[in-house]
Order: structure tokens, then C-alpha cells, then sequence
């Protein structure tokens, strides 16, 4: 059975130049790799128009774990790769050199570090790997080999560096958090930011700025664009009083000064947003989301310069939940993956949208 549709947004078979700011654009299909039931990707990142990679699951069995799923884009089509163990894969992030960093869990719980070698995934050693209290969340690069992991370690840190093979834990931000920030990005300006329902907090090379909490009673938040440190995006969903199971989450779309946060209403407003991206100028661009009034088409949102605006993608036979979003470094295209179902159901399977 062939596997699960695609989406691509470039226009015609070549990728193109970066377009102007708000610039509307027509979405297509294409083919994903076979992957067993009940999978789904839930990150990807790219080195430019031809390598790119996703990280995701598959064949879980409710809430027990399958396998860490992992495919690479090698400018023609999609492959799969072996992350090597049980589990999965919750982050990836590319460097421009072709270099990757994917970071996961197994079965067991123990975090996972992984450096693309060029053809496979290899296991990367780093403080505290194996040891109790030590959980990697997300992962960001940067220019010249730097790349740093939001998670936490016994000691309270939250961000882990990494260069040339030498990995260092930073000091703990001011504010206390028991788990591990399940976001982080890497400003323009080399700010990396970390984030979660409890902390969002700036790590500017030196020292920690922690900004105001952007609550929620059972939000969850996907994805953070500062444009500049008084000028950030916050994407997420909110199941609100009540909660699951049954109800559907809310749309959450914050823009905060550094100092507070205003509520921004999406042009949809049952569902989630699963993650921002900006333009080559840092500026806002894109943004994934699931529609739950209209689960067969992803609803990306465009910024238009002045305000978040609809952008439809093929209508598909089978739900479409994208989870993240990822800009293809010097071309007009963009990645972002997903799955056919709301639940790690049997017919869930990979959907990778381009």
C-alpha cells in the first residue's frame, strides 16, 4: 500500500527564490514511505533544497511505545533511516554544512542524542547521559557547529551546548522548573529560547531573561518566533476547564512584548497550532495548524503584514494533523510533517507536507 500523501508548496517542479513577504502559494501532494500503523512525525528541519529530515514514531499500541521513526530527504524522494532503538524521536534541527541532531527517548525512558553522519544516525555521548533526572526535549543549531538541547539535568539545567564534540550543561535559569522545556529556538541575533506551558525564558550567551508565564489551564505550546525580544509569537492549543478526553483543544496564538502577552484570534478557533516559522528576514511567515471542523485539509496560516490569514492545503481521504514546520533554508519552500489521525490509532501514518 503506498504510503500517506505529502504536501509540497513550491510552485512547479524546481524550488524557487524567496518570495516577498506574504506572498500566497499553492500546495501539492506527494508520496510518503511505507511505516507501520499507528505513526506518526512530529519534526523536521532542513539543510536546503535537498537534505532534509523527519523524526516521529511508529507502531505504538496506545500508550505503549513503538519504534523511533526517522527519514531523510535526499532531493528526489523520501527515505527511511534507523534511529537504532525503541521509542521515539521528538525533535531535529539542520546546520547549512548538512550536519543534523535529532534527540528522543526509548522505552525505558533514557534520552537519546543523535548526530547524522552523512548516511546513518549515531549516538552522541553528552553529560549525564543515562543517569537519572537527565531529559532531552528539543534540539536547535546554529552557525559554526554550535548546537544546544533544551531539556533538564539533576542540577536543574534546562539547556545543554554542544561544540565540536565538547557538551556543557548551562547554569539554571531563576525560575524553577520540574520538567524539561519541550521547546527551544535559536534567534537571528543568537538568542536561544526555551519554552513551555511554565517558562519561556532567553538565554542571551551570558545570562537568563525569563519572561512572564503565558499560562493556560490545559495549553500546550508548540512554537515560538521573536521576531525581537519585544516582539514574540506563541502557537499552541488550550483545552481549556474540562479537558480531555471528548473535547476538542482551542486554537492559542499569543504575541507578547517581553513584558506581557496579548491573545491573537486565528481565523479558526477549534483546533491547535503546531508550530511558526519565519521568513530569511526573521520576520513572521507561516504557521501549521489541524482544523477540527475541517480535519481532511491542513490550515496553514500566512502572515500578510499586518494580519494572520488562511492557506488551505489539498483536500486528502484521511484526516490531516500536521505537527511542526520547518523552512527550506534558500529556496521558497517549506516542510512539515504529521499524521492521518487525531489518536495513535491503527490507521494512523506518516503526512509530510512541502
Amino acid at each position: 500500500m503506498a504510503g500517506a500523501g505529502l504536501v509540497s508548496a513550491r510552485g512547479g517542479a524546481a524550488w524557487a527564490a524567496p518570495g516577498p513577504l506574504g506572498e500566497a502559494r499553492e500546495w501539492q501532494a506527494v508520496t510518503a514511505p511505507e511505516a507501520a500503523p499507528a505513526a506518526q512525525l512530529r519534526a523536521v528541519a532542513a539543510s536546503g533544497p535537498g537534505l532534509a529530515w523527519a523524526v516521529g514514531e511508529e507502531g505504538r499500541s496506545g500508550s505503549i511505545r513503538g519504534k523511533a521513526l526517522a527519514l531523510v530527504w535526499d532531493g528526489t524522494a523520501w527515505q527511511r533511516t534507523s534511529p537504532g532503538f525503541n521509542g521515539y524521536l521528538a525533535s531535529v534541527a539542520a546546520a547549512s554544512d548538512g550536519s543534523a541532531w535529532a534527540v528522543g527517548a526509548d522505552t525505558s525512558g533514557t534520552a537519546h542524542l543523535l548526530a547524522w553522519d552523512g548516511r546513518a544516525w549515531q549516538e552522541t555521548d553528552y553529560p549525564g547521559r543515562g543517569t537519572t533526572g537527565t531529559d532531552l526535549a528539543a534540539v536547535t543549531t546554529g552557525p559554526r557547529g554550535h548546537v544546544w538541547v533544551s531539556g533538564r539535568n539533576s542540577d536543574g539545567s534546562v539547556l545543554l551546548h554542544g561544540h565540536r564534540g565538547k557538551w556543557t550543561w548551562l547554569e539554571a535559569p531563576p525560575a524553577t522548573t520540574t520538567t524539561p522545556p519541550y521547546g527551544i529556538h535559536r534567534s537571528l541575533c543568537g538568542d536561544i529560547w526555551v519554552y513551555d506551558t511554565a517558562l519561556v525564558a532567553r538565554w542571551d550567551g551570558a545570562a537568563w531573561t525569563v519572561l512572564p508565564s503565558p499560562g493556560g489551564i490545559r495549553a500546550g505550546f508548540t512554537g515560538l518566533l521573536p521576531v525581537a525580544r519585544d516582539d514574540i509569537w506563541l502557537t499552541g492549543y488550550d483545552y481549556g476547564i474540562g479537558g480531555p478526553p471528548g473535547k476538542p483543544p482551542g486554537v492559542r496564538l499569543l504575541h507578547g512584548d517581553g513584558a506581557s502577552w496579548e491573545h491573537v484570534k486565528a481565523p479558526f478557533g477549534v483546533g491547535m497550532l503546531s508550530g511558526i516559522v519565519g521568513d530569511a528576514q526573521g520576520r513572521p511567515d507561516r504557521i501549521a495548524g489541524w482544523d477540527f471542523w475541517d480535519q481532511t485539509r491542513a490550515h496553514y496560516l500566512r502572515w500578510d503584514g499586518t494580519a494572520w490569514v488562511s492557506e488551505r492545503g489539498p483536500v486528502a481521504t484521511t484526516p490531516v494533523i500536521m505537527n511542526a514546520l520547518a523552512k527550506v533554508p534558500g529556496s521558497d519552500g517549506y516542510w512539515a510533517v504529521g499524521t492521518t489521525s487525531s489518536s495513535p490509532s491503527e490507521t494512523a501514518r506518516p503526512r509530510i507536507e512541502r
